[in-house]
């Protein structure tokens, strides 16, 4: 189905999102120097700044806070025309704003919406990534229809349902003395934790609670903003860190990481699928909740298959 928004409206809105002109041709899949013209071109379609730029950073004016306004309702609507229009012959179309935290968009998200772009090659994905917390905000605050996120969504005004197991286990380097920690063992290292507002933290912190097994008893604990960064640390010797099964298939096969046990502890969780809570979501949103629901494990059954001779845990 055809784009009924204007384009450029659609560039403006990513750029008044994201403030950054680099972040919205990453958001469009386009260069930047396109955006730029696509903003020039509107400013100059209407005869007025829609931004200031300063000091390297950009801001809108009052018409762009203005137009914006107008462009979100323009936006809405347009998706709603194409959720009816796409119905009518049965196929489901139309653009799907879909917020994704970090380890499910690095490792999860492109076996997931190959497979369902395979059987809806007209549902056209605007994505948008960021951890739990981020993206718990952007489906309240409307900016995505449906999200996908790896920690627990505490709002009452999002429904959650688990659409996949997950395990995170603790790695190291390859070359660390232990394949089975102790409490104390365990306690006397330096700990790598993801960032506050991360779901991946949340579920590590849940699990040392149940363990009886405080932050101040480490050696250390350091705290950085993404798995890669993690893996890196601990490639690196700066200590050991909990991540997600799925994120160290390529590691453990170049034995560049290793999976440690640690006594008393376990690290499962359930990735979800969140949406507003009110009727059951219809078009691209509603058939993509049933896609993950349904065929998200099968999926996950089958990425873990080349795993299962990796000595300790399940995958994730």
């Amino acid at each position: 189905m055809a784009q009924l928004e204007n384009f450029r409206l659609k560039v403006f809105r990513a750029v008044a999102e994201h403030l950054s002109f680099r972040k919205a041709a990453e958001h469009l899949f386009l260069s930047q120097p396109a955006v730029t013209l696509q903003i020039k071109a509107l400013e100059s379609d209407l005869g007025v700044r829609l931004f200031d730029r300063a000091a390297g950073r950009i801001s809108l004016t009052r018409q762009g806070a203005v137009l914006l306004g107008y462009a979100n309702k323009v936006a809405a609507l347009v998706c709603e025309a194409e959720r009816e229009l796409g119905t009518e012959d049965g196929k489901v179309s139309g653009e799907l704003p879909l917020g994704v935290s970090t380890t499910i968009a690095q490792y999860v998200l492109p076996r997931l919406l190959g497979a369902f772009l395979d059987e809806h090659p007209r549902v056209q994905f605007s994505l948008h990534r960021g951890n739990t917390s981020e993206i718990v905000s952007l489906l309240i605050g409307g900016k995505v229809s449906i999200g996908l996120i790896e920690g627990p969504a505490r709002d009452r005004s999002v429904r959650t349902e688990p659409f996949m197991e997950d395990e995170l286990v603790l790695i190291a380097p390859p070359d660390f003395a232990f394949d089975h920690l102790s409490r104390s063992q365990f306690a006397a290292q330096s700990l790598l934790m993801r960032e506050q507002g991360s779901g991946s933290r949340r579920v590590v912190e849940t699990a040392l609670e149940k363990a009886r097994i405080k932050r101040s008893f480490f050696k250390k604990v350091m705290d950085l903003d993404s798995t890669e960064a993690i893996k890196s640390a601990v490639e690196a010797g700066l200590g050991v860190g909990f991540v997600s099964r799925w994120a160290i298939s390529k590691e453990l096969e170049l034995g560049v990481l290793k999976i440690v046990q640690v006594s008393s502890i376990k690290v499962a969780r359930h990735f979800t699928l969140i949406s507003r809570t009110g009727p059951e979501p219809q078009g691209p949103v509603g058939a993509f909740r049933l896609f993950a629901l349904a065929r998200a494990h099968l999926l996950c059954n089958m990425a873990r298959k080349p795993l299962q001779a990796v000595p300790a845990d399940k995958t994730n």
